[in-house]
């Protein structure tokens, strides 16, 4: 509150002669109209226009380009509700009301618009019976705990299909394409050690911004000329790597407990269950 309204606010609770109102008035600048107008009990306009909320929360979602002008006009030829365009403007702002008007969603990238053209051929696995050995790899980014679940990293690994053997993994602090073509490059390895062709491998995941990105896939889809399929309902089209996912850290957790640093010291215990693991 500032110095005149608490200058004010003590005049109205004393009873004090008309002269001396005058002169406090007259040394704050104030006229004895605003003196009888901040006297007066004002209902607050979010309670004095309630009615004038559903009409405005429709507004804003219908027409979201409308600044309050048109939207003062919108209220009167649609609900009949002739109301001053400036009280429109301080209800806006009371309801928060220019917030929803500024959300849009964003454009879906090149990619994801051939990937939701081409609609269930994008999932390349869906359709697949017989799967040979590290043939299909399936990969997805899952966040790990540490230093008493007051830190967290990001692991990605790729596990085959038919055998869950983790062909290649990375972890790093955050969710980026270099983690991916990290935890690739590694796996790319692997595979070339077990004789296979990248030609003839396919890694499934979800549409993760990494995954739809140009580097990851120009990395993978053109000069490795692997192939790419695409999960189009999230978990429920990837439900081999939400199981690693699940399985693994409920074994590592404990061991990541204590771990301060991470990828660092806790890495060993990654390397260990890593160069091991076969999932049940």
């Amino acid at each position: 509150m500032s110095l005149i309204d608490e200058t004010l606010a003590a005049l109205a609770e004393r009873s004090l002669d008309e002269q001396i109102v005058d002169l406090v008035l007259a040394a704050l600048g104030l006229s004895k109209g605003s003196w009888h107008y901040r006297q007066c009990e004002r209902t607050p306009l979010t309670e004095k226009y309630a009615a004038l909320r559903q009409p405005l929360l429709a507004i804003a979602h219908d027409h979201p380009f409308y600044g309050y002008r048109k939207v003062a006009c919108e209220l009167r030829e649609t609900y009949g509700q002739a109301v001053n365009a400036k009280v429109v403007r301080k209800l806006q702002k009371a309801w928060e009301l220019p917030l929803i008007r500024a959300v849009h969603p964003p454009r879906p990238s090149a990619i994801r618009r051939v990937i939701q053209q081409i609609g269930d051929r994008a999932n390349l696995v869906a359709t697949l019976e017989d799967i040979p050995p590290l043939h299909v790899l399936y990969t997805d980014f899952t966040e790990l705990l540490f230093d008493r679940q007051r830190q967290k990293a990001h692991l990605m690994p790729l596990v085959d299909h038919a055998s869950k053997y983790v062909v290649g993994w990375s972890v790093a602090s955050a969710k980026n394409t270099a983690l991916a073509l990290a935890a690739w490059s590694r796996a790319r390895r692997n595979l070339d050690h077990f004789g296979i062709k990248l030609a003839g491998v396919i890694v499934h995941h979800d549409q993760d911004p990494v995954y739809t990105a140009h580097e990851w896939l120009r990395h993978v889809r053109l000069l490795d000329q692997v192939r790419i399929s695409y999960a189009l309902n999230g978990a429920r089209d990837n439900t081999e790597m939400e199981s690693f996912n699940g399985h693994f850290k409920a074994e590592i957790g404990s061991r990541l407990w204590d771990q301060r640093d991470l990828p660092g010291a806790g890495r060993t215990h990654l390397i260990y269950c890593m160069a091991g693991w076969w999932a049940a």
